[in-house]
């Protein structure tokens, strides 16, 4: 057992700050002097330890001594046979874990409602998507777990399968049965993969949902920066027993910058530190406050904050209770519209807002008074805002038509059409609500006339939507000479 109270990459920086060297190397501030107005705005203390690697701090590519103690720390707390320290987000985490996993040609199988970093990764490497298109809640407007039984046939259609993908939790905390997914793929010799973009506290708190590594998982990327307290872009890669993590380190160093952030590695080493110590602690209040609000907004009437009555033991095979996530369309509101109208209107800002729902992002920073003003809020816009439903878009998924893979259709000869113009055209590239970041349609998918609707009702109801080159997304780019 290693010493959960040490952070080894803090202790060096500190170690660093009181030596009092003097910068001859980059960053270009040397410790906040050469930068007045960032040093006051961020600190002193912040801008003294921005630093570049040495060799008492080590190097975030070829890790020998304190970073590779709070990796293996970080291992340990999270129960895999590696971890990886990364700063470039989730999305980094997750390309690393497929890029090192399939390759040009290769099928993976994936749930349709992934993160665009999934398929990004698949136009870098070439890899073919196998989609298991997820059952729906059609009275909540939402995608659900993977089915068992639609894994299984799925395994049994592409015998060549590599790997198989498993959101776990999705945002709005349904999870699918990952032990038996696990179990099932490495039967038939696939890797399994997890995104935990947001299950960080299924590692630490008591009966959470089970975790990626506990469930037997191969690799599974964990944003720390979200439940787990870290700073924002610095995130984990595990690795189980069976995976060769000095491939995965070679797979990393494609893309990850020779220059990683001492501020954000040492707050996933502070991070961890506090999991590891006070975790279940930490997120059985988090649980806590997260009930509390639920069953107060599910009392006022016309929202329904949902939980684990929504378990079927299959495609809904545990909810993750610490997400707040609010179903508003009794309301005769989008979520999207709800979450406008409480940050505009009542100083609020919630996590997203898509077509039907809304997530509130509960965590231990988090104080009994904005519960409250939460919940208050939330009651006021119902009394104030209410109106009739009838015209409200039923459900957020819509299946797609894959033509060819997302790298041929990225990188093949395209023009620009007018929106109204593309029914019937092949898409070249993504277009998503941002967040949660799940594409509406991505490279290499039929553009059918119910995506267009899609597309101009979630514009006309605020959702923000990235991924095209045209930023008003009144035009697509779509296959020349379809």
């Amino acid at each position: 057992m290693k010493d959960q109270t040490r952070a080894p990459l803090l202790e060096a920086l500190e170690r660093m700050r009181h030596d009092r060297l003097v910068p001859f190397d980059v960053p270009g501030h040397k410790h906040g002097k050469g930068n007045p107005e960032l040093t006051a705005f961020l600190g002193e203390q912040c801008l003294s330890v921005d630093v570049n690697s040495m060799k008492p701090l080590d190097n975030l590519c070829h890790p020998v001594s304190v970073i590779k103690e709070a990796e293996e720390l970080a291992a340990e707390a999270f129960g895999a046979a590696h971890a990886f320290f990364m700063v470039g987000g989730t999305t980094s985490a997750v390309q690393a874990m497929i890029l090192a996993s399939v390759k040009s040609g290769e099928e993976i199988i994936l749930p349709r409602n992934v993160h665009q970093s999934v398929i990004n990764a698949l136009v870098l490497c070439g890899a073919v998507p196998v989609y298991i298109n997820p059952q729906t809640d059609k009275k909540l407007g939402i995608s659900l777990g993977m089915s068992v039984a639609d894994v299984q046939r799925t395994i049994a259609a592409h015998p060549a399968a590599k790997a198989i993908l498993v959101n776990n939790p999705t945002y709005y905390g349904i999870c699918s049965d990952l032990a038996t997914i696990t179990t099932i793929a490495h039967q038939n010799g696939l890797r399994v993969l997890a995104d935990e973009a947001h299950g960080t506290h299924f590692y630490f708190g008591k009966g959470m949902p089970i975790s990626a590594m506990a469930a037997g998982a191969d690799l599974a990327a964990v944003s720390m920066h979200k439940s787990g307290g870290s700073l924002t872009q610095s995130s984990l890669l595990l690795c189980g027993p069976q995976v060769n993590a000095d491939y995965v380190r070679k797979i990393i160093n494609l893309t990850q910058t020779t220059s990683g952030s001492y501020l954000l590695l040492s707050s996933l080493d502070i991070s961890r530190r506090n999991l590891a110590l006070r975790g279940e602690e930490i997120f059985e209040k988090v649980k806590n406050f997260a009930e509390y609000a639920r069953a107060e907004i599910n009392d006022i009437g016309d929202y329904y904050a949902y939980s684990k009555e929504l378990v079927n033991g299959d495609s809904v095979y545990d909810f993750d209770t610490t997400k707040l996530s609010v179903n508003t369309l009794p309301l005769g509101l989008a979520g999207i519209e709800v979450y406008d109208l409480l940050r505009d209107e009542y100083g609020i800002q919630i996590e997203f807002g898509d077509l039907g729902n809304i997530l509130a992002y509960i965590s231990v920073g988090d104080k009994n008074k904005n519960i409250e003003r939460l919940i208050s809020a939330l009651a006021e816009i119902r009394r104030i805002y209410k109106k009739d439903n009838k015209d409200m878009l039923e459900s957020e998924y819509i299946s797609p038509v894959v033509v060819m893979s997302p790298q041929t259709a990225f990188y093949a000869e395209k023009r620009s059409l007018p929106l109204n113009e593309c029914a019937g055209e092949v898409c070249t590239e993504f277009v998503m609500c941002y967040p949660p970041g799940i594409p509406i349609l991505a490279p290499g998918e039929r553009i059918t006339p119910e995506v267009i609707a899609y597309i101009r009702y979630a514009k006309e109801k605020g959702c923000v939507i990235t991924g095209p080159e045209s930023m008003d997304v009144s035009r697509l780019n779509v296959l020349k000479g379809e």
